[in-house]
This record gives structure tokens, sequence and C-alpha cells, in this order.
């Protein structure tokens, strides 16, 4: 018999694999979500597992963003060679930024990570190929091991759900590991588990880079999704975003983050036409959910079923 977390993730696959034979969404639509949903689990990795809390996780999406674009535009290569290549990026940032940011805590942590990211930003806005304000456009999407064209956008669907469940499929093994088990007693008492003869700094690293090598994977596949790179993958707003989707959805969870990210993907999409203001409901949305799921979605939900089960 599955596990009632396992029905949940084995049924969000199959209307994943069914989705693009409706008319109901656009496969690029649900491309954009899974991308996204690849980027807040990762971050939530961090946070949520490790008690992390970094706001310049937008300086790995989008330094993969552009390795990959700049990569397949500049020196043609293959799709897969892009996309190793951008969460590569990813896990190289992530090292440098981790191996500096983890001799400090708390809020002190979050400024040093989106000091750094800013630090970032602006190398992207001035570097000679990063494209300035304009980005890298028209990225070829290439053919998949020189077989299946990604032009098409069913078959790049396809090769996201692959990257995305793959992703997925990571954190949750990292997650109900050894290593994930000591994450999460840093998290709760750090002071103790360095009495226990851990080397928390060493555990916060590795966690760092797993999840800035994760997120890099999820820009690196954003840029072949929409075939651009843009200043907004790394601006800090992108950091802001995933932050919010992964509270919306419920940290600690492995479900909460792909609800955020569906969530607020969602009402941007729908709330384009109404300019500056689908800010404004977004974070109305966002505090609305704070006041009453306190723990996210997914989260008050998960204690509802706890609760239910016990009596």
């Amino acid at each position: 018999m599955l596990r009632r977390g396992n029905a949940w993730w084995l049924c969000l696959l199959l209307l994943a694999l069914a989705a693009p034979f409706q008319s109901v969404v656009y496969p690029v639509f649900i491309m954009k979500i899974l991308c996204y949903a690849l980027f807040a689990c990762a971050f939530n990795l961090l946070l949520g597992y490790a008690g992390l809390l970094s706001f310049g996780h937008a300086a790995f999406f989008g330094g993969a963003s552009y390795a990959t674009a700049y990569l397949c535009t500049s020196l043609g290569v293959g799709p897969l060679t892009g996309i190793a290549a951008g969460a590569l990026v990813g896990v190289v940032l992530g090292t440098v930024v981790g191996a500096i940011a983890i001799r400090r805590s708390g809020i002190y942590f979050a400024m040093v990570t989106l000091a750094l990211a800013q630090l970032i930003y602006f190398v992207a806005l001035q570097a000679p190929f990063t494209g300035g304000e304009d980005g890298i456009q028209n990225v070829p999407r290439g053919h998949l091991l020189g077989l299946i064209d990604l032009s098409n956008d069913t078959a790049m669907y396809y090769v996201v759900l692959v990257i995305f469940c793959a992703g997925s499929a990571l954190i949750h093994r990292v997650v109900h590991s050894p290593f994930g088990e000591i994450l999460t007693a840093i998290r709760d008492n750090e002071a103790r588990a360095i009495s226990l003869g851990y080397r928390v700094n060493h555990y916060k690293l590795v966690a760092f880079v797993l999840s800035s090598g994760l997120a890099g994977l999820a820009g690196s596949t954003k840029a072949l999704v929409f075939q651009v790179s843009t200043l907004a993958d790394v601006h800090w707003h992108a950091s802001g975003e995933v932050v919010l989707m992964a509270l919306l959805g419920g940290v600690g969870t492995l479900l909460g983050p792909v609800v955020g990210a569906g969530i607020v993907v969602t009402l941007q999409n729908y709330l384009s036409d109404a300019g500056s203001w689908s800010t404004v409901i977004i974070g109305l949305v966002f505090m609305a959910c704070v006041l009453a799921f306190r723990r996210g979605i997914v989260g008050e939900f998960k204690a509802y079923l706890e609760q239910r089960r016990r009596r």
C-alpha cells in the first residue's frame, strides 16, 4: 500500500504526464511552474531543513541561466551540456558564497548572501557577454542527444518534467538520509550538535552547495524554456519571490514549495494585465495566507491530518 505522501506525489506525476494532452493550460506555463518549483524546493532544502535563510539565491538561479544561455548561443553547445554547465556554475558560486556566508548566522548570514548576490547582479549588468539590460536572447533549444527536437514545446515539457522529478528525488533522498537528520539537528539546536562532535559548518556548506546547485539547475532549464536570460533572473526580486513561494506552501515540507510556486506563478500570470497592482495583490494574498496558515498551506494540511489521526 502506498503511503499518503507517496500517493500525493504519484497523483501529481500522473497529472503532469497528462498535462500536454489537454487544452486547459499551455505546456510553457506548466514548464514555468516546474522551473520555479524546483527553485523553491532547492531554497527549502536550505531554509526548511538546515535553518539557513538566504536572500541571495537569485545569484545561483540567474548565474546558471546566463551560463547556459551564453554557451548555447555563442558556443553552440547542446542543451544537455548547457544545462549541466549551468548547474555546475550554481555549484561553484554556491561554494564561494557559502564558504563566506556560513561564518555568520541569523540575519547576518542573510545579509551576507544578499550582498554577494548583488555583486553578481552588477557583474551581470556590466559584463560584455551578458548583453547588459537586454540580456541574452534567442537562446536555441537545440536537439537533445541529437535526436529530440526541443523546439517542440511538448518534447521540451517532458525534458523539464524529468529534470524536476530528478531534482525532487535528490532532495527527498537527502532529507531522508543520515545527512538530512544531522541538518535537522543543527537547525533545531546547533549548540547541541556541536557538543556531539559534528562539524556544523561543514554540513552547512554542503547543504548550501546542494541548494545552490539545484537552484542553478532550475535557472539553466528556465533559460532554455523561455530562450532568454535577463537581469530579472539575478535581481533580488527573484530571491524574494522564492522566499515567498517556500513560506506560502510550507517551509520544511517537500510538497509545500511546489504548491507555493504554483500559486505565485499562476497569480503572476493571470494578474499580468494589472501592472504594478499585481505585486500589491500577491502581497495581500501572501499576508492572508501567513495569517491563516502560519505553517504554510501544506504544513497546515499535514498538521490537520496528523491531528485527525491522533483522534
